[in-house]
């Protein structure tokens, strides 16, 4: 199955972080795309929390959404991510299913698309580099169209020379 996912961090080493994520992620499928690496400006977050470092990813894994979301909640805790108190905290990784193909889901642990994605410079910008033409499965619309009717305050600026291949 194709997947996007999403990857951020804001606590400790930010680059090394994503490059250990994307190294679990390379374990269990095959990459197919990443995008630019962006600082951005957290959301719904306290004033004080650091910028994240965030990137999409394309990829093929071979496992149903249930399962590949069981292999990134050990691998976040793994990390020193406490799942079940760390909503809206810093941490320092956060990976998040975005899409599964055209898969419509939602269950009490896992919804897809994700909810939030349609809402989020940090999660538009990096899938529009990477997918502009990709619809999304509920709405139609395809990233570059969601991305230009997002109305945002997010602050997004792409880190140059930061490559995770």
């Amino acid at each position: 199955m194709i997947y996007y996912l999403s990857l951020g961090s804001n606590i400790g080493n930010r680059k090394d972080n994503l490059r250990k994520a994307v190294s679990f992620l390379r374990s269990i499928g095959n990459i197919k795309k990443i995008s630019s690496v962006y600082e951005t400006t957290p959301v719904l977050m306290s004033s004080e929390a650091a910028n994240f470092y965030n990137l999409v990813i394309c990829m093929k894994i071979e496992l149903v959404p249930d399962v590949l979301l069981s292999n990134i909640k050990r691998f976040e805790e793994s990390m020193g991510r406490d799942i079940k108190n760390s909503h809206n905290l810093s941490r320092k990784i956060d990976i998040d299913i975005l899409l599964a193909e055209d898969l419509v889901l939602n269950e009490h642990n896992l919804i897809i698309p994700h909810k939030e994605m349609v809402n989020r410079a940090f999660i538009l910008i990096p899938l529009n580099e990477i997918a502009p033409g990709l619809k999304h499965p509920v709405s139609s619309k395809t990233v570059r169209d969601l991305l230009k009717r997002l109305k945002t305050d997010e602050t997004i600026i792409k880190i140059k020379d930061l490559c995770l291949y």
